[in-house]
């Protein structure tokens, strides 16, 4: 089977040592590339424009605009290019305008490797089998948008069944209500892999949400099983 071609990333951001460190953690995966580093909005849409590259990581506050204003820019005039924000700008009002003019995933400052690499995968299930080609057919195009349709008679797709019953085993010893992080740590999974199957877990009823809320106001989801025969 011919190997998958790397995903080419194009960084834009202005902290050069932040660029740095994602680059690094971008190129741990031996599928990535980083074919540049931009630290301005006029920079970054040179060379997304010179580079094509497959994804780029965009950041909001440059120093000569926004990152939101130059996404727009660039769906504007025609650039299909998967965008994602990585950013400190964690109001509601950013995340919604960058979901808007068509970014695929959002990272608040800081995050994880493990978050980092899932958007990179994320990117990589987007891609379609024979890209350029004039059609998709419907469980392509479901593969494209992140729909997981149900499998027949069983689990959903992307829903392992022995991962599944590790996180669930887990939650059941958890001493209380645990967060993904938390409990994704347990099990050596992602926060975004462990909240995945906690949702899962929380639609079949066998764990249930416990919001509550920090001193910023906001509230923390956290989840909490339903069956406790394996608690501690």
């Amino acid at each position: 089977m011919t190997p998958a071609p790397p995903v080419r990333v194009l960084l834009v951001e202005d902290d050069q040592r932040v660029a740095r460190v994602n680059r690094d953690l971008l190129e741990r995966d031996p599928g990535v590339h980083v074919v540049g580093s931009a630290a301005s909005c006029a920079q970054g849409d040179a060379l997304a424009r010179a580079l094509q590259p497959d994804l780029i990581l965009l950041d909001v506050h440059l120093p000569d605009g926004s990152g939101l204003g130059l996404l727009h820019h660039w769906r504007a005039a025609g650039l299909l290019t998967d965008v994602a924000l990585i950013t400190a700008a964690d109001d509601e009002a950013s995340v919604r305008l960058a979901l808007a003019h068509g970014a695929f995933d959002y990272l608040i400052k800081p995050f994880t490797g493990a978050r980092l690499a899932e958007l990179v995968a994320r990117h990589r299930a987007r891609r379609p089998a024979h890209e350029g080609g004039p059609r998709l057919d419907q469980a392509e195009l479901d593969r494209v948008l992140g729909v997981i349709p149900s499998a027949v008679g069983g689990l959903p797709r992307g829903i392992d069944p022995h991962t599944l019953e590790r996180v669930a085993a887990a939650l059941r010893a958890a001493a209380g209500s645990v967060s993904a992080e938390d409990l994704g740590e347990r099990v050596g999974l992602s926060r975004v892999t462990a909240w995945r199957y906690l949702e899962h877990l929380v639609r079949t009823g066998e764990a249930s949400l416990d919001h509550h809320y920090g001193q910023s106001g906001r509230p923390a989801k956290l989840y909490l099983s339903t069956d406790t025969s394996d608690a501690r």
